[in-house]
């Protein structure tokens, strides 16, 4: 039987987020639309990750849905540190990134949203909240998105 918290079957997001220097993309599942005028998310990071680090200075993000021909990305992008890990070395050696509004993105996503951060807030769990305004966005595709579903099936999340 699942947890209550996995019953629901949503999207996989990739948030990138930037140093300055190169560009950090994590798995995020604490994602979701939180207003309509002005378009708003909601989104949860934790509080060890480098996109937590990278969102503290900075505005600036781009959330990525996920389509399931970037499901081999998933383990690495979840489950490595980007303090740790050079995650832009391994998206330029799989030869996986993209180019959209003049920032890196994930080739094959469905969609990207080009966020601005408007607020952050500190709960007593592990990750932080973080409200962020839609200013771009663009749908490449709306088939064959990376559901938690199939995250499941493929062992990848147990």
């Amino acid at each position: 039987m699942k947890r209550p918290w996995n019953i629901i079957n949503s999207p996989i997001y990739s948030l990138m987020t930037t140093s300055g220097e190169d560009v950090n993309m994590n798995i995020c599942t604490y994602v979701t639309a939180i207003s309509m005028k002005p378009k708003l998310y909601m989104i949860g990071i934790d509080y060890k990750t480098k996109t937590y680090d990278n969102l503290i200075n900075s505005d600036f993000a781009i959330l990525q849905i996920l389509s399931s021909t970037q499901t081999s990305l998933v383990k690495t992008l979840g489950k490595k540190s980007g303090h740790t890990y050079n995650k832009t070395n391994y998206l330029k050696k799989k030869q996986v990134l993209s180019q959209w509004n003049q920032q890196s993105i994930l080739k094959d996503s469905a969609a990207v949203l080009q966020l601005t951060k408007t607020a952050n807030y500190h709960i007593n769990g592990d990750h932080e909240i973080f409200i962020f305004k839609v200013e771009k966005s663009k749908t490449f595709q709306e088939q064959d998105i990376l559901m938690f579903q199939d995250l499941i099936d493929q062992k990848i999340i147990l």
